[in-house]
Order: structure tokens, then C-alpha cells, then sequence
């Protein structure tokens, strides 16, 4: 055969592999209001920069008439390219062909570019949309999953690992999304779930929809599975290319500089907090008057809205954000909140991201649904990973710190690098009112009015706890600062800590409260 003949055969091999499941299987995934899984890699990737790898991969089942059945790339695309001009592994898996079932062949092709990601140490895509399990290859299927989730934990830290779930993802397979760093969902498309509504149903006799069992917003706002929420594809494209601009490529770099913006003049700081202490403020705006460009780019931001977390530049450098949101529960720490300011924190102190705290909250959530849902364990979350972390770590004091959650919101004895408080800071053991009720309580219910009492009480504890002074004065607060000064203190804090080194004790790791 002559080497043209043998080029139009590679043309007409490729060209029938490019067809997925064939065109009714493809007019059947644009009929759901779905990309395809090549429209999805080329619209994330840079232009023409994508190269696809095990194209002509087949399944090796033979049971149940598979044999008979040609999966074109096994129904899973992999492959590299490249993200501003950087290099990036990506997968996709193609619902047209066989569902996108994972099999033993559609599996090894995952790990193949999940072992080059780490390999060449940059960042893993993974596009979900899957039926699940390749039923008709039995344990091979569930070995593939295994191989996957092995990969996800090697990768964890070393390399960004992002999920992108554009259809469903059941069973099995929603373990690799829960095991990689970040997770975008669609609305109306994505659907995560361990037992489908079938299986509740039989079980159960409970009737519910896929959406309510394992749609975006679900998971987005009450389960915390994911982390952006997207009302379309392209706009889930958009914020991964964004995020990826904020963090660095491995373990082993700093995120890229960009040059130096001010904040924008609409946010002025000394405006935003209220003098009433009482009174809620949007956080989000204070930490917009602070970096570059007024630009926060908040992760999770439907999910336990009483902190905030998030990425934003100081001076050009990306910078981590962890803040109490007085709009929400007055900016308590409780179980969700935990859980969600310590991963954040991890991957921060994983990936050489300073960390801001930015404080203003009562304390831990009390009550019994918090006990009894385990805040102790979900509130050491928090604790476990400021000690641990040995990034620069930068807390401001805005108004109340109280209680443990003055020490878990990285407190000098969390090892905070710089420690600064505005003069509306009220560090104590609790608030003015609840402490005066307990410790004047006999002077109070004594008084000719105890109205009067309590309130000149009040005032007492508060002249001599509850400001910023008595911490400042025993070195616990580094200094206590004008609200305006807040981002010139940032910035020199995060420029001094720029080659800081925290040796720990050497161990194989840690034993976190999980």
C-alpha cells in the first residue's frame, strides 16, 4: 500500500471515530441542551492547541453481545493543550458513545493522562458525563474507578485538579469530582448523586427528580459538593479559565503576577463597616476595597454564606481569602462554614497562596442541631488547618473576636505571622452583654434599677476587655490600625513574608478531624 493510500486511510479511520455515538446520539446530547464532548475541549482550550491521544482505543469486553459493538475511543476523549498560552491535561467523556460508560479500556485512558498530569506537573480537566459503571464489564469497571480515585489522592497537592460535571455523574463515579480540588456544575445539566431516584424509590418508596436529588443548585447550596455554579456552559468555560489565572500551575511555583492594580475608588473601606456593631455589612465589599482592581473572585459562594472565601491580588499576587460575613448568622463558625474555610485554607498552604483572615464574628454557633451535628470535630477542621498551614498568614480584627472563634480565625496562637485589629475590635472571651450578665449578675438584680446596672456593666467590661487594646498590649495583636491603612499593612506583610520558612517536626503526616 503506497503512503497516500495509507494517509487516506488514517483520514477515513479518524473521521469515523470523530462521529461519537454516530449523529442521533449526537442531535439526541444537543437536543438536552448539551455541548459535545470535543465542542466542550476545544471551547475551554486556547484555539487549536488541542492534541488528542488513544484515539483509536477499543474496548476488550466480550460478554452480553459486546463484542458486536464498536465504542468509538471507548467514549472518553483525553488529550493535551493549552490554557493563556500554558499547558494543560484534559479528558472528556462522550455520553453519545455507550453513555459515557466507564469500562476497563475507558478507564485506563483517564489514568493515562492523569499520570502525564503529574508527570509534567500541570494541571488535570476532567469533564464528566457518565451513566456510571460499564455494567456488561462487571469488576473491571469498578477497578477503573479505583485506579481514578488512587491518581486523584496521588495528584492531591501536587498539581490543580479540576471537575467540570456537564451531565450526570452517579454512583462510583462521583468519588474522583469529591477527591480533586475544585468542582463547577450547570444549571439544569449537572446532576451528582450516589443511588439514583429508581433505586430511592424501590428502597424508599420516595418519589423526587434527579434535580432535586443531585442537581446544581443542590449541590451547590446545601451540600457543598460544589464549588462554582454556572447557568451555562460557557459560562462554567469562563470561570475555570478565570480561576486558573489565580493559581499556580503546581505545587512547586507561585501563582503568575499580573501588574499591579488599585481598588476601585467605589469602594471605600471606612465607608462599608457600620459604626453600630450590631448592625450586618457585606464583607465581600470590604475585601474589594482592598485588592487589586476591586477584584474577588469568591469560591463557594452559595454554600455556607456566613464565611467567605475566595481569591483576589495584593500588588499583583494572588492572595487567599478567608472571611466571617456578618450578612449571614452573624458571621459564626459553625459545622459547614468549618468545613469549608479549612479545605480552602489547605489548598491555599498546599499551593504557596498567602492567606488574609479578615475577622468579625461572635464565636462558634450554639444549640443542639450543632452539637449533635458534630461542631467540635467540623470546628477543629478549622484550628488543624491554620496550625498547619506555613504560608503567610495575615489576620485583621474588624469588630467582634470572640471566644474560640477569636482563636480558630488564625490568631497569634495559630502561629499568625502579623496580627492587626481597627479600633472597633472587641476581643473577649464573649460579648459585652452576655459577660456582664454573668459576672455582675448579683450587682444587677441587686440595683435600685437594674436596667441602668447592667448597661453602666456593660460598659465597663467593655472599657476593659472588649477593645483591641488589652490584646495589643500583652503582643497578641501586632498593632491596632485605621481601616484605611489596612491594604498598605497587607501589602508589606505579604512583601516581608515573601521568603518565609516554617520547619515542623518531621512526620509522614498529620491525623486531621475528618
Amino acid at each position: 500500500m503506497s503512503l497516500k493510500r495509507n494517509i487516506l486511510d488514517l483520514r477515513k479511520r479518524k473521521e469515523k471515530v470523530l462521529q461519537g455515538g454516530g449523529e442521533k446520539a449526537i442531535q439526541k446530547q444537543v437536543a438536552m441542551g448539551k455541548l459535545t464532548a470535543r465542542e466542550r475541549v476545544t471551547s475551554i482550550l486556547d484555539e487549536d492547541s488541542f492534541h488528542e491521544y488513544d484515539l483509536f482505543v477499543e474496548h476488550e469486553a466480550r460478554d452480553f453481545g459486546m463484542e458486536k459493538k464498536e465504542l468509538h475511543g471507548d467514549g472518553v476523549i483525553i488529550g493535551t493543550g493549552t490554557i493563556y498560552g500554558e499547558p494543560v491535561c484534559i479528558f472528556a467523556q462522550d455520553f453519545t458513545v455507550a453513555g459515557g460508560s466507564l469500562g476497563l479500556m475507558h478507564a485506563r485512558k483517564i489514568t493515562k493522562i492523569m499520570d502525564h498530569a503529574l508527570k509534567m506537573r500541570v494541571p488535570l480537566i476532567g469533564i464528566n458525563d457518565s451513566g456510571g459503571a460499564r455494567i456488561q464489564e462487571g469488576v473491571n469497571s469498578l477497578a477503573g474507578y479505583g485506579e481514578i480515585f488512587f491518581r486523584n489522592t496521588l495528584a492531591s497537592g501536587v498539581i490543580p485538579q479540576l471537575s467540570v460535571i456537564l451531565g450526570p455523574c452517579a454512583g462510583g463515579a462521583v468519588y474522583s469530582p469529591a477527591l480533586t480540588d475544585f468542582v463547577f456544575v450547570v444549571e439544569n445539566i449537572s446532576k451528582m448523586f450516589i443511588t439514583g431516584p429508581e433505586v430511592i424509590k424501590t428502597v424508599l418508596g420516595e418519589e423526587i427528580s434527579m434535580e432535586e436529588l443531585g442537581g446544581a443548585k443542590v449541590h451547590s447550596e446545601i451540600t457543598g459538593n460544589a464549588h462554582f455554579y454556572a447557568q451555562s456552559e460557557n459560562d462554567c468555560f469562563e470561570q475555570i479559565k478565570k480561576l486558573l489565572t489565580f493559581i499556580p500551575w503546581h505545587n512547586g511555583k507561585k501563582a503568575k503576577a499580573f501588574p499591579p492594580k488599585p481598588p476601585k475608588a467605589e469602594y471605600k473601606i471606612e465607608d462599608i463597616v457600620p459604626a453600630d456593631p450590631t448592625q450586618p455589612y457585606d464583607i465581600r465589599n470590604v475585601i474589594k476595597s482592598i485588592v487589586d482592581d476591586s477584584d474577588f473572585f469568591e469560591i463557594m459562594e452559595n454554600f455556607a454564606k456566613n464565611i467567605v472565601i475566595g481569591f483576589g491580588r495584593l500588588n499583583g499576587e494572588t492572595v487567599g481569602f478567608v472571611a466571617n460575613q456578618p450578612m449571614y448568622l452573624a458571621g459564626v463558625l459553625d459545622c459547614d462554614s468549618s468545613d469549608k474555610a479549612a479545605r480552602f485554607i489547605r489548598y491555599c498552604d498546599a499551593f504557596n497562596i498567602p492567606i488574609v483572615t479578615l475577622e468579625d464574628m461572635p464565636g462558634y454557633l450554639p444549640g443542639v442541631d450543632q452539637e449533635h451535628m458534630g461542631v467540635i470535630r467540623h470546628g477543629a477542621k478549622i484550628l488543624y488547618a491554620y496550625s498547619e498551614a506555613t504560608v503567610p498568614k495575615i489576620t485583621v480584627i474588624i469588630r467582634k473576636a470572640y471566644g474560640g472563634g477569636y482563636i480558630a480565625m488564625n490568631s497569634r496562637h495559630m502561629k499568625a505571622d502579623f496580627m492587626f485589629a481597627w479600633p472597633t475590635a472587641e476581643i473577649a472571651v464573649m460579648g459585652p452583654e452576655g459577660a456582664a450578665n454573668i459576672i455582675f449578675r448579683k450587682e444587677i438584680m441587686s440595683a435600685e434599677d437594674p436596667e441602668a446596672m447592667r448597661k453602666e456593666k456593660v460598659e465597663e467590661y467593655r472599657e476593659k476587655f472588649a477593645n483591641p487594646y488589652v490584646a495589643a498590649a500583652k503582643g497578641y495583636i501586632d498593632t491596632v490600625i485605621e481601616p484605611e491603612e489596612t491594604r498598605k499593612m497587607l501589602l508589606h506583610s505579604i512583601e516581608v513574608s515573601n521568603n518565609k520558612e516554617d520547619r515542623r517536626p518531621n512526620k509522614k503526616h498529620g491525623i486531621p478531624p475528618f
